[in-house]
């Protein structure tokens, strides 16, 4: 197999995205941008910064700005990586928001990952990235960042940044139900953290903690399943499905499909035919 390595058209600023399967061997180099990946076949070895590693299949893979690595096959057989590099820029501005603005560092402590959380957050987040627009996932994107990052922070034994903010739950819960608000009055809007941030004023990794805390939901699913109610109402309302999705916030009509598929396990069609039966 001939080696294969495409970088990602997309509309997320700040990010480069690479889908690569090759056996081969990359010299020692630097990136001048945060990289984290997950490698979905076969392995590697590398020599890094934090000393020689070795990654194979589900593994999350990392490199901090200016880290002289390499990299190398294992065996016969090609690996293959999903990649995304952020700027620098990028990464300091989430972890201010992350520390209260506390500070702007931010390091990936592992060059090589074996987390469930880590590996499932970076995975819809190069999904959200890689084959969403930004108006449709732009909420999704921002969250996944955000969790991807405080996960490897988890993982690495350095905690949560910043400081605990479980006192003050009632408060908390105040703030929470007007970000929920903000949406529930127009999910079709696509809300950003920051919109949400501005109506709880708390920072945005707080309002995504709090908020999942508080509902069982992202910020995104939540956004997602009232666009799905909306569109449930709108079906009821005897509306065309094509507009439904367009009206509600879907980027088209095979994204409303998709979740609503999800959430009820039967397409909008199926239940509109349901509904005119009754």
């Amino acid at each position: 197999m001939s080696d294969q390595i495409e970088i990602i058209s997309h509309d997320c600023a700040g990010v480069e995205a690479i889908m690569a399967q090759t056996r081969h061997s990359f010299a020692k180099h630097t990136h001048e941008a945060f990289g984290i990946g997950y490698m979905y076949a076969g392995a590697q070895k590398s020599a890094s910064g934090r000393g020689m590693v070795e990654a194979g299949a589900g593994n999350i893979i990392t490199v901090n700005p200016r880290e002289v690595h390499d990299g190398h096959p294992i065996g016969d057989d090609a690996r293959g990586w999903n990649m995304l590099y952020f700027e620098p820029t990028l990464i300091a501005d989430l972890a201010s928001d992350m520390t209260n603005g506390a500070h702007t560092h931010y390091e990936f402590t592992n060059p090589v990952i074996d987390s469930p959380p880590v590996r499932n957050c970076f995975i819809t987040l190069f999904d959200a990235i890689a084959k969403g627009s930004e108006n449709a996932v732009r909420l999704r994107r921002e969250e996944m960042l955000f969790l991807v990052l405080h996960h490897t922070q988890i993982n690495a034994g350095a905690g949560a940044h910043g400081p605990n903010h479980d006192t003050g739950k009632s408060v908390a819960h105040a703030r929470i139900k007007r970000a929920k608000s903000l949406i529930d009055d127009c999910p079709s809007i696509a809300h950003g953290l920051h919109d949400l941030a501005a109506a709880t004023g708390l920072s945005r990794f707080q309002t995504l903690r709090d908020f999942t805390r508080a509902t069982g939901l992202t910020p995104h699913a939540y956004l997602i399943q009232r666009r799905i109610d909306l569109a449930r109402a709108m079906i009821k309302g005897g509306a065309r499905l094509a507009d439904i999705a367009q009206d509600a916030g879907f980027a088209d009509q095979s994204h409303l499909n998709r979740h609503f598929v999800r959430a009820f396990g039967i397409t909008p069609g199926r239940y509109a035919k349901a509904i005119r039966a009754c």
